[in-house]
């Protein structure tokens, strides 16, 4: 099987001059709604939406992802996205309510005001590919 990976979104000065315009403000809000969506029963898918989508807010770069090329029986070409092995869904929502609620909007705080010194953009953007595994376990 071959494994083919997504391209890496614009390129870095298009980035960066994204985030100091753009996406340093914009991330905020961001992180804002979504916590706040996290908070009621409806709003959780929205805000766990948000948080997969952070940093792209912050810096345009895209998720990557992996899809996996193979055959079927009948000789034809087919690829699927590969997914990675996720905790079970009753110990992910028991976390979500327990801790995953709270610590998520600390996590994206201060993964927040971190991008703010620049120097800590990098950290921020772990930070943030972090988030949903803080929020719910989820692994990308």
């Amino acid at each position: 099987m071959t494994i083919v990976r997504q391209p890496s979104g614009p390129g870095l000065l298009v980035r960066f001059v994204w985030w100091l315009f753009i996406g340093w403000w914009a991330s905020g809000i961001v992180v804002g709604i979504a916590w706040i969506a996290l908070l009621t029963i409806i709003g959780i898918p929205f805000g766990i939406w948000l948080i997969n989508r952070l940093p792209t807010m912050l810096t345009l770069r895209p998720r990557t992802r992996t899809w996996d090329l193979g055959e079927d029986t009948d000789g034809r070409t087919v690829y699927a996205e590969r997914g990675r092995a996720q905790v079970s869904w009753p110990i992910r929502g028991l976390w979500f309510i327990l801790v995953g609620w709270w610590a998520s909007g600390l996590w994206m705080a201060a993964a927040w005001l971190i991008q703010l010194t620049v120097i800590g953009l990098p950290i921020a953007l772990l930070m943030f590919n972090r988030t949903p595994f803080v929020a719910s376990l989820y692994r990308y």
